[in-house]
C-alpha cells in the first residue's frame, strides 16, 4: 500500500472538508485537523493561506498529484490560450487516471491510478498504464476484457453516491466511455467548492 492511499483522509482533515463526498471520510465525524494541534482556534488566514489551501485542495482531489507534476499542469494551463484556470480544470480533467474515476470503473481516484498503472485500461484499443496520460476529445477509453469482472470495477459500477458527468457518453454495461468535451469548472461535479484561479495566483506570485 503507497503512502498516498494511506494518507488520503489526512488531507480532509487538513482541509477541514470531505473533498471525494464519500460517506467514510473522518471530516463527517470531526471536522478539525489531524495530531494533537488539530482543534487549535485559527487565525484569519492570509492571502498567502487561502490560495495554499486552494492548491492542496485541487491537488489532493486529483490523487495527491506530485508538486512538480501539478506546477507542469499550471505552467501548461497559462500557456494555452483562454482562461488560465478554466484551463487548469480542462487538463486534469483529462488525466486517464481522472477519467476511469469520472465513468465509475473504480470507486476512487486513488484506485484509479492503481488501476490504469496495473494495465487494465484501454485508449482507442491500446492499452496504456500511465495515469497522467492526457485523454483527447474522441477518444475511447474502455476497460479490458480480462478485467471487467473484478470485483473493484463491479462494485464502483453500483454505487449510487456519483453520477457520471455528461461530457461523457457511456455503455456501462460494457465498461466503454468517449470523451465527447473538454468540461468547464462549473460542469465538474466536485463535492467542494474548487477555485482553480487561486491555484493560477498561488503559482503566479
Amino acid at each position: 500500500m503507497t503512502k498516498r492511499i494511506q494518507a488520503k483522509y489526512k488531507i480532509d482533515r487538513r482541509l477541514g472538508q470531505n473533498i471525494w463526498g464519500r460517506p467514510k471520510s473522518p471530516v463527517n465525524r470531526r471536522e478539525y485537523g489531524p495530531g494533537q494541534h488539530g482543534q487549535r482556534r485559527k487565525g484569519k488566514p492570509t492571502d498567502f493561506g487561502t490560495q495554499l489551501k486552494a492548491k492542496q485542495k485541487m491537488k489532493g482531489y486529483y490523487g495527491n498529484i506530485s508538486e512538480k507534476q501539478f506546477r507542469k499542469y499550471y505552467a501548461e494551463a497559462i500557456r494555452l490560450k483562454g482562461d488560465s484556470s478554466q484551463n487548469l480544470v480542462g487538463l486534469l480533467e483529462r488525466r486517464l487516471d481522472a477519467v476511469v474515476y469520472r465513468c465509475k470503473f473504480v470507486s476512487t481516484v486513488f484506485a484509479a491510478r492503481q488501476f490504469v498503472n496495473h494495465g487494465h485500461v484501454k485508449v482507442n484499443g491500446r492499452r496504456v498504464n500511465i495515469a497522467s496520460y492526457q485523454v483527447k476529445v474522441g477518444d475511447t477509453i474502455e476497460v479490458k476484457d480480462t478485467s471487467k469482472q473484478l470485483a473493484i470495477v463491479l462494485e464502483s459500477a453500483q454505487l449510487a453516491e456519483r453520477d457520471v458527468p455528461d461530457y461523457f457518453e457511456i455503455d456501462q454495461s460494457k465498461f466503454v466511455a468517449k470523451m465527447t468535451r473538454v468540461p468547464g469548472l462549473t460542469e465538474v461535479p466536485y463535492p467542494v467548492h474548487m477555485e482553480p484561479n487561486l491555484v493560477i495566483e498561488f503559482y503566479s506570485r
